[in-house]
């Protein structure tokens, strides 16, 4: 093989990589299902094709979705001027599910492939760990000098409140409409944080 016959082949691989990841994103922006077929169908290549650059559909999704979230400083910044962590707590769970709506196929998906195979877990983004612990970074040093137990569990609470399962069960299980699913995690967001900050003028 010629040097030039390697360098060709080389960009035709890129090409084929970029071409999948762009099928991804689109799909993953339209809100539709995503599958690997479908990513593979409208990349104009074969569902094998598409698992020879791409082992699973969560590696896949995770990198499509690399850099569409803001970082949570960036998400916050509406409330960035706040110090109520009740406030705070509310924005960013009501910003993580409407953006987990927006994008409700991808992350049905992500949620879907990772119950299936828990090893793939970590090719999620977890957002929801960044913007809970931004939130509540006004009573950190508060939580971390009176109770820092108290302050672990309270974000264990939030990463259940504060995600798309919480989102999921909702709409599917519940019944409830999509604004009405957003409302109920919010105000559940909010009780748990008002809470636990109310343990820390008890102990004043």
């Amino acid at each position: 093989m010629t040097a030039q016959a390697g360098t060709g082949r080389s960009n035709q691989k890129k090409r084929t990589r970029a071409a999948i990841l762009v099928a991804a994103r689109d799909l993953v922006g339209s809100g539709r299902e995503v599958t690997m077929p479908e990513i593979a169908r409208a990349a104009l290549v074969s569902e094998a094709t598409a698992y020879r650059y791409f082992p699973d559909l969560p590696s896949l999704i995770g990198e499509a979705l690399a850099g569409a979230w803001p970082e949570p400083a960036d998400a916050l910044r509406p409330v960035a001027g706040s110090d109520d962590p009740v406030e705070r707590v509310a924005f960013a769970c009501e910003f993580l599910l409407r953006g987990t709506l927006a994008r409700q196929g991808a992350v049905r998906a992500m949620i879907a492939a990772t119950v299936i195979r828990p090893e793939t877990a970590a090719a999620r983004p977890g957002i929801r760990f960044g913007l809970i612990d931004h939130a509540l970074a006004p009573v950190r040093a508060a939580f971390l000098a009176a109770d820092p137990e108290r302050l672990a569990q309270l974000e264990r609470d939030l990463a259940v409140a504060v995600s798309a399962e919480a989102l999921f069960c909702l709409t599917d299980l519940c019944g409830l409409a999509p604004e009405e699913a957003v409302a109920s995690a919010v105000r559940t967001a909010s009780t748990l944080t008002a809470a636990a900050v109310r343990t820390l003028t008890d102990r004043d």
